[in-house]
């Protein structure tokens, strides 16, 4: 490293608002000296350009890889699953995507990544793991989860993820649009099961996640004292207010029904699966309305590797559905960087601001004004080192 550059001549944008300066970074540290008039080091030239915070997807699969049909992972050695999470991780932080949460793989894929990311071994951003996903027998995602019953077996499974070193523990309050006869609204884990995980997991000080589509699977994980809702596509006035009075995230993932509604039976994804997406997407409009109406705290996350949700540029397209539900663009850049940072527990991340890591992307328009920005990436930075 050579010390100090600065990124002369820019329009910095992110939560605080848009403003001129220059920013000044510390290769050393991978962090922002000054944002200002300071320029030190080598100089950058920036002008005409925005640098914004590096984007935080709270809800990603590392191990999918878009293909049409889910089960046939189900025949694949654990070993492949290692390779396409480090093909993903490229991808995304080519996206700018510079921070993400892995809500599910096998084993110890995506702790191991995380691991190798953070060691230097493999190029991508910075992971936050759940390790294996806690379900029902049987339930959503069986297959490639940590199956349990009763709030003793439960807890063991959640002690068993903090023992791998998982960062967040992920559970299954309800069935899903792509296992197999699981029945996308039904509630699967019960609240007495997910306030045990909950408990474990609190007692580390880790956040907890639940898959949850269906009204009653949303409430229960809310009173259960989950830290956030992924998916959430019935949710109901009562079930936005449950949300908001125990601050709980809703982590929308409007790309990943989405991408499969676009696709159909004709790209290959089972029939059965593109009915429960249309369905679920029907009813997605409706669950915006009831959570902006209560005012639920929103993050960015995507649940890339989903069925034609390839990873990285499926970040910026979410984007843009958030802004088509009713965010604006300046609300969706909050949600895709502060509000992913606390999230994920991170009070250094998400802003172009002195003593924050280096994470940023430099773009040829305001994404504070137009959500499409994201997609024309001149540069990205993690932990102040060009990527990009």
């Amino acid at each position: 490293m050579s010390g100090m550059f600065t990124l002369t001549g820019a329009t910095v944008v992110d939560v605080d608002g848009v403003r001129k300066s220059n920013v000044v970074v510390d290769e050393t540290t991978g962090r922002i000296e000054s944002v200002g008039d300071r320029v030190d080091g080598e100089e950058r030239d920036v002008t005409g350009l925005f640098v914004a915070p590096g984007l935080v997807d709270a809800h990603v699969h590392l191990m999918m890889d878009g293909r049409p049909d889910v089960a046939d992972y189900q025949h694949e050695p654990p070993e492949r699953a290692c390779y396409r999470a480090a093909a993903n991780l490229r991808h995304t932080l080519a996206a700018g995507v510079t921070t993400v949460r892995d809500l599910g793989a096998p084993g110890d894929v995506a702790t191991s990544a995380k691991a190798a990311v953070a060691a230097g071994e493999l190029d991508g951003p910075r992971i936050h793991a759940a390790g294996e996903n806690i379900v029902m027998t049987g339930g959503h995602g069986h297959w490639f989860g940590r199956e349990a019953d009763g709030p003793d077996e439960v807890r063991k499974a959640a002690r068993e993820q903090l023992k791998r070193g998982a960062d967040v523990v992920k559970c299954m309050a309800t069935g899903g649009v792509l296992t197999e006869g699981a029945i996308t609204g039904a509630p699967e884990l019960t609240e007495v099961e997910m306030r045990a995980i909950v408990e474990a997991a609190s007692a580390k000080g880790i956040p907890t996640a639940a898959h949850a589509h269906g009204e009653t699977g949303i409430k229960n994980a809310a009173r259960a004292g989950i830290t956030s809702i992924e998916h959430g596509m019935f949710m109901d006035e009562e079930a936005a207010t449950l949300l908001v009075e125990n601050d709980t995230y809703w982590v929308p993932t409007a790309s990943a029904v989405r991408e499969i509604v676009e696709a159909g039976v004709e790209a290959g994804i089972p029939e059965e699966a593109v009915a429960k997406a249309e369905d679920a997407a029907e009813r997605f409009e409706v669950a915006w309305e009831h959570a902006l109406d209560a005012g639920v705290t929103i993050a960015m996350g995507t649940d890339a590797g989903t069925p034609f949700n390839d990873h990285g540029q499926n970040a910026l397209r979410e984007m843009e559905l958030m802004v088509e539900y009713g965010l604006s663009p300046a609300e969706a850049l909050e949600a895709a960087t502060v509000n992913g940072a606390d999230l994920v527990g991170l009070d250094d991340v998400g802003k172009v601001a002195e003593g924050y890591v280096a994470d940023l992307v430099v773009l040829d328009a305001d994404p504070s004004e137009d959500a499409s920005a994201w997609r024309a990436v001149e540069a990205v930075y993690r932990e102040g080192v060009k990527v990009v």
